[in-house]
């Protein structure tokens, strides 16, 4: 059975950073692309980074180029959002993706 777990979401100031993790399970983690995506309160999950098998290809929604760096570690069935330069448009519940299964997702909050 595929899981996908995310974690490290949390309440952050403008400015500062944070790592999310996605822990997956059930399936061969390196034979799959994967993506970030977010919700926003009030609206339309949305995607904002994608990453190759081996992790040599990336893209990013506009919103976040330049700020946020997706990774993975596929020894350890990881994969990663680090998050630099949080604005309060960051604020959303954030997902793991892997084709059509999803994690429960974890919350990031950015406010002063």
């Amino acid at each position: 059975q595929v899981q996908l777990v995310e974690s490290g979401g949390g309440l952050v100031e403008p400015g500062g950073s944070l790592r999310l993790s996605c822990l997956a399970s059930g399936f061969t983690f390196s034979d799959y692309g994967l993506r970030w995506y977010r919700q926003a309160p009030g609206k339309e999950r949305t995607l904002v980074a994608t990453i190759s098998t081996g992790g040599t290809i990336t893209t990013y929604a506009d919103s976040v180029k330049g700020r946020f760096t997706i990774s993975r570690d596929n020894a350890k069935n990881t994969l990663y959002l680090q998050m630099n330069s949080l604005k309060p448009e960051d604020t959303a519940v954030y997902y793991c993706n892997r084709m059509d299964n999803w994690g429960k997702g974890t919350v990031v909050s950015v406010s002063a």
